[in-house]
């Protein structure tokens, strides 16, 4: 393990934890060795391991493996928030899915953090003026993951999707930190127009299996959207919205829903 950096790990406890549980893998799993070093174990910082990952799974016949991670490599090294972003995802899925009982996890398995990452990636590209490059990690993302997230939206920090089957995120949507999400979300438009017209999703929100939010609406912060639900109005902060279309139908039922993940609705 002479490859390995221990200041390095030392100062990024993300890194360090990654590493610790990719070693006890391979003692419990010997078979996935290979896969584990040249992901993990191979690398000296979260962002070469990072980049590695998003490349193998990126790549295709019309565009290397190497070019996508001299891409992905020249990214983190100019903005630190990428990784740094990605650090919180992977924090915020341990702590928020409940099958998620390690930090590797993400990283390697996980659809939902990999999608994330990769748009984060393209949303860079796309704020370089590199735009068809980021829509080609659009094309990428939506065929690999099912996952279509336009390289423009702007989505903080601490994001967690569960099972991140049919997500779909519009070029002006606007998603805040610590926001998390179940499969088939769609944060959409209503029309044709072609100015602002995408959901605005503050800090905190929890939104169910299925929800449909449209048009340039904001739903507040630490406020839930119900499975199913389809919002076509805005949602006053810390507030649970239900049905179709979506109505006030309670507190959020706790300060941090996104966190909690709480999607009990009480009823009289």
């Amino acid at each position: 393990m002479a490859h390995l950096n221990p200041t390095l790990r030392e100062l990024d406890p993300v890194w360090q934890r990654i590493c610790s549980e990719a070693e006890d893998a391979i003692n419990s799993e010997p078979l996935i060795g290979g896969m584990i070093h040249a992901c993990i174990l191979h690398h000296n910082s979260f962002e070469g391991a990072l980049a590695y990952r998003l490349a193998m799974k990126l790549a295709s016949p019309e565009m290397s493996e190497q070019i996508i991670r001299e891409i992905a490599d020249s990214a983190y090294v100019q903005d630190t928030q990428l990784t740094a972003a990605a650090r919180a995802d992977i924090v915020a899925i341990f702590d928020r899915d409940p099958a998620c009982h390690r930090f590797l996890q993400p990283l390697m398995f996980f659809k939902g953090f990999q999608a994330v990452q990769a748009y984060r990636l393209g949303h860079w590209l796309w704020t370089q003026g590199r735009k068809d490059l980021a829509y080609f990690v659009q094309m990428r993302v939506s065929e690999l993951f099912g996952v279509d997230i336009h390289p423009a939206a702007r989505i903080g920090q601490g994001i967690m999707i569960d099972h991140a089957h049919s997500i779909v995120v519009g070029e002006t949507a606007v998603v805040g930190d610590n926001v998390s999400m179940l499969h088939s979300v769609t944060l959409g438009g209503t029309g044709k127009e072609d100015d602002d017209r995408h959901p605005k999703i503050g800090n905190g929100v929890l939104i169910g299996a299925g929800a449909k939010v449209l048009g340039n609406i904001t739903v507040g912060q630490c406020s839930r959207v119900a499975a199913g639900s389809v919002v076509l109005d805005d949602v006053p902060p810390m507030k649970t919205v239900a049905g179709v279309p979506a109505r006030i139908v309670g507190e959020a039922g706790c300060s941090q829903p996104s966190m909690s993940m709480n999607q009990f609705i009480e009823t009289n």
